[in-house]
């Protein structure tokens, strides 16, 4: 598959957080974050693996009680099921896959 970048499909996920799905396969999606600063990712868990990478900002991501500060260029894994939130310190842009596909991030009338 392939999918042409197109800017009108962000959605909004909570304040100051919005969310675009950028490609999805059998197994994973692939999503890009925008978190303006001062954006709260409260405490959750599901059961997807998340694999992400921070292209510019700064976030506080805390991992199963263990707190990191996010760099352009840094990257994370969070395994499923495992409790995780996030601060945006500033303005940030984040890539996350999920595995296995995450349903509520599937374009409508896929």
């Amino acid at each position: 598959m392939y999918k042409q970048s197109n800017i009108s499909d962000y959605k909004k996920v909570l304040d100051k957080i919005q969310q675009k799905t950028l490609v999805y396969g059998d197994k994973t999606l692939m999503a890009e974050f925008r978190l303006g600063k001062g954006a709260l990712l409260p405490k959750h868990k599901h059961p997807h693996e998340q694999t992400g990478y921070l292209v510019s900002g700064h976030i506080e991501l805390t991992i199963d009680n263990v707190t990191h500060q996010v760099k352009p260029g840094d990257s994370w894994c969070i395994a499923g099921d495992v409790e995780h939130k996030a601060i945006a310190i500033a303005d940030s842009v984040a890539i996350e896959v999920f595995s296995p596909v995450r349903e509520d991030y599937l374009p409508e009338g896929r």
